[in-house]
């Protein structure tokens, strides 16, 4: 292995056009293949990317021995199919969020990869913007004293119908696309899995799959949380943690502009803070982690078994709406 990783990109997903730039950007790896069914496709993808090599199958760049690691952002319900398949190749994996369409396919994926001791992490980049390092630090100073209640939102109002993620059959739908970051932020900023969880949501008449979904959750730390998600209304995405001393708000949360600063918000008491956090690109921050996590040998910073334990609570949260 050099100092520089060969990426990957299995498929030419639109969210594809975040993470390459950012594998581009980094300090340690490079974008040098992207494949599709299509091989017109993948060379189209390719020269819009600036990618040197275009494959015309999945299969043929997951054998491409000019590879060492490749990024998974295929439909939710592809993940666990195709992140195997690169686990029985010996090839790295990142792959994208939700890990796969429920728990036991996010098992199965885990599974594999220790079977054949290969890397394997799952790409919620929001985790790795500094403002969530910030957080954690004024929280873990007694900044809020102790932390009370949990409250996130993520929307946004999908404008094409034809969009996958209104798809059931591709494991689409409100909390698989977006509520899963704040299930997950949750269970990061307590470091707990929910002793209790309860939903309600809207299945959508002509799609199959919940567009909008709220949920509570009941830590065994005494922590209360509570989100709302949906794919039909307005665009929000943030999180405010309440404490018996003071709150913390962070406006814009999960996909913050990597050319913008982002703000996190601090009262203690009647005293007010704000904490500017400089621009940052949190999908280049996560590519160099697994970079660096296979160059030296090392764990990825977020181990997969905590993808499993996210669509656990993912699982309970559907089967209660539908």
């Amino acid at each position: 292995m050099t100092d520089n990783v060969r990426w990957g990109i299995l498929s030419t997903a639109n969210i594809g056009r975040r993470v390459i730039p950012a594998i581009q950007a980094s300090s340690n790896g490079v974008v040098a293949a992207v494949c599709s069914r299509s091989l017109e496709r993948a060379q189209a993808f390719a020269a819009e990317q600036d990618i040197p090599r275009a494959l015309g199958s999945y299969e043929a760049l997951i054998a491409d021995t000019e590879i060492d690691a490749i990024y998974n952002p295929l439909p939710n319900s592809m993940h666990a199919e195709w992140s195997i398949k690169c686990a029985e190749a010996g090839v790295p994996t990142l792959c994208e969020k939700p890990f796969a369409s429920d728990a036991a396919e996010a098992q199965s994926i885990v599974d594999a990869f220790e079977t054949h001791d290969v890397l394997l992490a799952e790409a919620f980049m929001y985790r790795f913007h500094p403002q969530q390092a910030k957080v954690k630090e004024i929280v873990a100073a007694g900044g809020i004293g102790e932390l009370q209640i949990i409250n996130s939102s993520f929307t946004f109002a999908i404008s094409d119908e034809a969009n996958i993620r209104l798809s059931k059959a591709l494991a689409g739908g409100a909390l698989m696309d977006v509520g899963c970051y704040c299930v997950n932020l949750m269970r990061f900023v307590t470091g707990e899995e929910p002793a209790r969880v309860t939903a309600s949501g809207r299945i959508g008449e002509t799609t199959g799959v919940d567009e909008a979904l709220a949920a509570t959750f009941e830590f065994p730390s005494g922590v209360i949380g509570h989100f709302d998600c949906g794919l039909r209304a307005h665009r929000q995405h943030s999180y405010t943690l309440k404490g018996s001393e003071g709150m913390i708000v962070v406006p814009t949360s999960f996909v913050p502009d990597k050319s913008a600063e982002t703000l996190v918000r601090h009262w203690r008491g009647d005293e007010y803070s704000e904490h500017i956090i400089p621009a940052t690109d949190h999908y280049q921050l996560m590519a160099e982690d697994f970079s660096d996590a296979l160059i030296n040998k090392r764990a990825p910073r977020f181990p997969a078994t905590d993808a499993v334990q996210n669509m656990v609570v993912v699982d309970e949260l559907l089967a209660q709406v539908r």
